[in-house]
């Protein structure tokens, strides 16, 4: 069970600092992690092919156009029904194949975002709906401070029940974990940075002082207009990672295995 947000983990540091918190899907990279997640779930046996068609066709509408919270509910309602009696070890041992999916739709632009904010002194993060052990190794790869995803309950035995561990990290739920992880590192959220594609993430723009719309749908285009945010555009797929070369990368997913074990 990943306890990676308890506050005192880390003892905060005196001084206040400043981070950007990324919201993944659509902004750090191109289109949905949970397409990702569904492919290799159903290679393992763990969902069937017509629920891995309904994914398909609902990641085909949220490239064009993003998901509702309807949508996103549906889609959390599938995701526990998955994890439900489906085992800690399986379920880590597909994280080196969903990340393999995952890096190639990174966008270079964001990761240039990312080390302009490490080069000035600042703390990064990605903040995502996604499963919580999915979303720090991702973090780790792409040499972030930490992942910030959800939670789901894993019994005495090792065997996810279906249930969350704590709030969905979605919308509104992703301030909390922010606080969180603020209160832990000594981050001050007024001086910090939040990256998003999407009105859902209202709640996180406003948790910071400086707020980035990235190929913002609608609403958000809106909302950035009234209040003064940079907006980014540059939406097409980014097919090359500014990393140390796809050995090193492959390199990397080669360790995650053990690194879960461990953090778990």
């Amino acid at each position: 069970m990943d306890r990676s947000l308890g506050v005192g983990t880390v003892t905060p540091v005196n001084d206040s600092t400043e981070a950007a918190f990324f919201d993944l899907d659509k902004t750090l990279m191109a289109g949905s992690s949970g397409m990702e997640f569904a492919r290799v779930a159903r290679r393992r046996g763990l969902i069937t092919r017509t629920q891995v068609l309904r994914w398909g066709r609902d990641h085909f509408r949220y490239r064009l156009k993003g998901a509702t919270d309807e949508e996103t509910a549906q889609v959390m309602e599938v995701a526990r029904e998955t994890l439900a009696n489906v085992t800690a070890t399986d379920i880590s041992r597909m994280w080196p194949e969903v990340l393999a999916g995952i890096l190639p739709r990174v966008y270079p632009e964001m990761l240039a975002e990312i080390y302009h904010h490490q080069d000035a002194g600042r703390k990064t993060y990605i903040v995502s709906a996604a499963g919580s052990d999915m979303v720090r190794s991702l973090a780790l790869i792409l040499g972030m401070d930490d992942g910030i995803g959800t939670r789901y309950v894993v019994n005495e035995d090792g065997i996810y029940t279906g249930e969350l561990d704590g709030p969905f990290v979605y919308g509104p739920g992703k301030v909390p974990a922010m606080e969180r992880i603020a209160e832990r590192d000594g981050v001050d959220l007024a001086k910090s940075w939040s990256y998003s594609d999407s009105a859902s993430d209202l709640p996180m723009m406003r948790a910071v002082g400086n707020a980035v719309a990235v190929n913002p749908d609608a609403p958000l285009v809106a909302a950035a207009k009234e209040n003064g945010w940079q907006i980014m555009r540059f939406d097409r797929l980014g097919r090359n990672l500014a990393v140390t070369g796809t050995v090193a990368a492959a390199v990397a997913i080669g360790g995650l295995g053990s690194w879960i074990s461990k953090r778990r």
